[in-house]
């Protein structure tokens, strides 16, 4: 108690300096000055909560948090997709490809989770880029991420009737969809408890299936499951290790960065993290390791057993093509034969935990724009137990309206939605790259103390400046197939159509709204921070953890910036 008793006295403790002629508004004596001049700015959504109207409440424990960040990594792109890397670059140049885009995620998250320690949202595109780049781009992030996840719900109903119809192909898959929708909408109806749990159990699933495909894998290298031992064989065929060379790996180096794509959805769940002090920093830390083990080490089992001029490579695309992915052949070539069953299994956890987070992550984002009055205002309703319903109906809708267009006989209008959702995942993190390097440079020019961080990402400003030149490089080489070796006018606008839509809806609020780009002494670095929470009582304050060794080692290392 006597711990917990002082570290609660030790928060309202900030460093500061004078700066200008005010002071840092940390600053327990300062009773004007800055608070004033931003008393109009923008405000954190959990910042204007109208009195006695029902907010979103912060019940995420920090295994359903560690288990939701997991969850984002692990998807269909991964169990399917990541076959097509080896038949681009070769084993090698797969590996180099998800180390490389591996770290830049990692950049990424560092990023969102020293913004998101210190102020907690549940609409970090939005909010973030309202805070401290333009408020017309915190509205373009913002509507862009609800569209890019309300188009990939509605994929991923279409693909959950795909892969039941593996199994019961007499029926009709649009049943199967149907019910997919009404379990992922009860489980957002509830409360974000029921949603927390649930994403804990299906990540839970996910992990232990790579688990035990890591490790049949490498019995199979060794020979141990009855077959010959292929030890280092595929190393040294023809197009091994490396294949097309800079060309290939920049080839997978895109479909590794978009197989990554929903990382960041742990961001959106710190507006309802009972603990974000302890909870994020631990969850961002560890999000490196994961890539590096889940994606690495899939990546090197799939190359070692499965030769990279196997045509199953490239024809594993979808749901559809579970039995030839490259998880069934690793444990088919193990001598499993219930190998495709088990992964239909897996994948169809996998597509309700990606609908399950997509849906979670749109209702928040829909709620904090209509609070800050960029959406209707009937969407910023609550539920007692703290569920924004309307956003959640509105959102299933749409979603619905999407898998009923792909039931239409032509799937051209569906894949071009389809397509069109894909870019702007990459748009998202580089606005997050955007944001912390606005956010830093605030925070020092108005005089804070960097170690009063709650989460300090490491290597700045080399993490977001490396992140972000991936990110356009990527942005600006997805089209390469549509141009190369012969162009293709469709895919090429299908592809790159998310970029003018982004303008639309940033230099159309931009016009209507006359907002101007924020000078770095105005952005607004008090309201709806994690420290103002905790000293008006908004968040339970949780005394720090003692660190083993190792983990003092770890946050040493993340801490460390220039």
């Amino acid at each position: 108690m006597a711990a917990g008793s002082d570290y609660t006295a030790s928060i309202g403790v900030v460093h500061h300096r004078d700066i200008g002629g005010f002071a840092s508004p940390a600053s327990d004596d300062d009773s004007g000055g800055f608070q004033e001049k931003h008393a109009e700015s923008v405000k954190s959504p959990e910042s204007v909560q109208e009195s006695g109207e029902p907010k979103l409440q912060r019940k995420l424990k920090g295994r359903q948090m560690g288990m939701i960040a997991i969850g984002g990594t692990i998807g269909t792109g991964l169990f399917i997709g990541s076959g097509s890397t080896l038949a681009d670059a070769g084993l090698a140049g797969a590996l180099i490809a998800f180390l490389v885009m591996g770290s830049m995620v990692f950049f990424v998250c560092t990023s969102l989770g020293e913004m998101s320690t210190f102020i907690p949202t549940s609409d970090p595109f939005n909010h973030f880029a309202t805070r401290f780049l333009d408020p017309s781009l915190g509205f373009a992030f913002g509507w862009n991420y609800w569209y890019s996840w309300m188009l990939t719900v509605g994929s991923e109903l279409v693909a959950c009737g795909i892969i039941v119809q593996y199994w019961l192909p007499h029926l009709t898959g649009a049943i199967w969809s149907v019910i997919a929708l009404a379990i992922m909408f009860l489980l957002n109806a509830v409360s974000v408890r029921g949603y927390g749990e649930a994403e804990f159990w299906m990540s839970a699933l996910k992990v232990l299936a790579v688990f035990v495909f890591v490790i049949v894998g490498i019995l199979t290298v060794a020979g141990a499951t009855g077959g010959e031992a292929i030890g280092g064989r595929n190393w040294h065929i023809e197009g091994a290790p490396f294949k097309d060379h800079i060309v290939g790996i920049l080839k997978a180096c895109i479909v590794a960065a978009f197989s990554m794509q929903g990382t960041e959805i742990v961001g959106i769940t710190v507006g309802e993290c009972a603990n974000p002090r302890r909870e994020v920093p631990r969850v961002i830390r560890s999000v490196f390791w994961r890539i590096l083990f889940f994606y690495i080490a899939s990546i090197l089992i799939i190359g070692l057993v499965i030769p990279n001029d196997d045509p199953n490579l490239v024809s594993a695309s979808g749901a559809g093509d579970v039995a030839i992915s490259p998880f069934t052949m690793v444990f088919q070539a193990a001598g499993a034969a219930w190998a495709a069953h088990l992964m239909n299994a897996v994948v169809l956890v996998t597509v309700l935990s990606a609908g399950n987070s997509g849906l979670y992550a749109c209702t928040r984002v829909l709620w904090v724009l209509a609070r800050e009055g960029k959406a209707p205002r009937v969407l910023r309703r609550v539920t007692r137990r703290g569920v924004p319903f309307w956003a959640l109906v509105f959102t299933s809708l749409w979603s619905a309206v999407v898998f009923c267009i792909s039931l239409a006989g032509n799937q051209s209008v569906y894949v071009f939605l389809i397509n069109l959702s894909g870019l702007t995942g990459m748009g998202f993190w580089l606005g997050i790259g955007l944001c912390h390097w606005r956010f830093r440079r605030a925070y020092v020019a108005q005089g804070y103390d960097l170690n009063d961080l709650p989460y300090r990402a490491g290597f700045f400003p080399f993490g977001p400046v490396y992140a972000c030149t991936l990110l356009a490089i990527i942005i600006i080489g997805q089209g390469y197939g549509t141009i190369w070796p012969k162009f293709d006018a469709v895919s090429f606008v299908s592809t790159y159509l998310a970029i003018p839509l982004f303008l639309v809806f940033w230099l159309g609020w931009k016009f209507v709204k006359k907002t101007k780009w924020i000078k770095l002494m105005d952005i607004d670095l008090t309201t709806g921070s994690l420290l103002e929470m905790e000293r008006n009582g908004d968040i339970e304050i949780f005394p720090p953890p003692e660190n083993a060794g190792w983990r003092k080692y770890v946050r040493w290392l993340h801490r460390k910036s220039d």
